[in-house]
């Protein structure tokens, strides 16, 4: 005999099961996608102030932003982001110096991706997950948006 709850119980899980799934198969998709939309940020940043100013490069697992600044006739590293895949979330680790965020990525019933910020439980816009992402490490003598 199964009970009720126990047949509920396993109906959620295996929705769960699926999704997780889905959104684990759409993950490398969402690492392209955001790296495409930061090298647009990048390439406009590079178009001001200087082809060496700054890079991004794109690895299978992590995107990694380079920002440098032109001292004594020379290039030098101002500050470095990685936004990390973290299949275990799944999401990603944005780490820049001692500043690190976790961002979930999920799948809408319209079928399209979702950005939460784990820590303040708030739903992220592409243009709020860019400037979270690169903000401080292009302009850091600025105040905060």
């Amino acid at each position: 005999m199964a009970f009720q709850w126990l047949q509920m119980r396993i109906q959620e899980e295996r929705e769960r099961r699926e999704r997780q799934a889905k959104n684990l198969e759409r993950l490398p998709g969402a690492m392209r996608d955001l790296h495409g939309h930061l090298a647009e940020c990048i390439q406009g940043y590079t178009a001001s102030f200087g082809a060496s100013s700054a890079e991004i490069v794109l690895l299978p697992d992590r995107i990694k932003v380079t920002v440098r600044e032109e001292r004594d006739g020379k290039w030098q590293p101002m500050c470095k982001v990685e936004v990390i895949c973290v299949p275990e979330m799944p999401g990603f680790r944005v780490e820049r110096g001692e500043y690190s965020m976790a961002v979930e990525v999920g799948l809408l019933p319209s079928d399209k991706l979702f950005y939460r910020d784990r820590e303040q439980d708030k739903y992220l816009t592409m243009e709020d997950f860019t400037r979270r992402i690169l903000d401080r490490a292009l302009f850091p003598a600025l105040k905060e948006q």
